[in-house]
């Protein structure tokens, strides 16, 4: 697997540190709230994991699965909920959580459909940011770091449901992508 990856772009410390400070400012604006911590699938698992962790908070949990990729490395444009949340929003302060922040329709779509479902707020953090691929009109509140514009897999990040298991986030080669 190692042999796939051009670059580390994300090492295992630098991601315990990003969570830490996410976590702890997250710790910080939500005291008093109710705070749901809502994942979007299947990428977010490790980092929210690990967040979550960090946020000394009392919490809910929720998931959601929503997709605008096919098997390939571009995003469709169409996105479909796979997965629906089981909890009632009403009353609580929804923290989304995501992997990658590309082109932004998902969580476009995503955060337009839980505004008319009662929650009190709505807000995103994302592990990591790619505003040049920015196409919708959406900016995260939480951003671990910003990374360049590659294929990134590792730490819940996939090529072809592969390589989610990698324990940072790595830059795949062009030749594993461009067969």
């Amino acid at each position: 697997m190692l042999d796939d990856i051009e670059k580390i772009l994300v090492s295992e410390q630098e991601l315990s540190d990003i969570n830490a400070r996410l976590g702890a400012q997250i710790t910080k604006d939500f005291k008093g709230k109710n705070l749901l911590v809502l994942g979007i699938l299947k990428g977010c698992v490790f980092f929210m994991t690990d967040l979550v962790r960090h946020i000394d908070l009392p919490l809910s949990i929720d998931f959601m699965s929503v997709s605008s990729y096919g098997s390939g490395t571009e995003s469709t444009g169409r996105v479909k909920i796979t997965k629906d949340i089981d909890i009632d929003l009403d009353g609580y302060d929804v923290l989304i959580v995501e992997d990658i922040l590309d082109s932004g329709r998902t969580l476009k779509y995503v955060s337009e459909i839980l505004k008319t479902r009662g929650a009190n707020s709505i807000s995103i953090v994302t592990l990591l940011d790619k505003p040049e691929r920015r196409v919708a009109q959406i900016s995260p509140d939480y951003v671990g770091c910003d990374v360049p514009d590659e294929f990134v897999v590792g730490y819940g990040l996939d090529y072809d449901q592969k390589y989610r298991n990698l324990p940072y986030i790595g830059a795949l080669k062009r030749s594993v992508y461009e067969k």
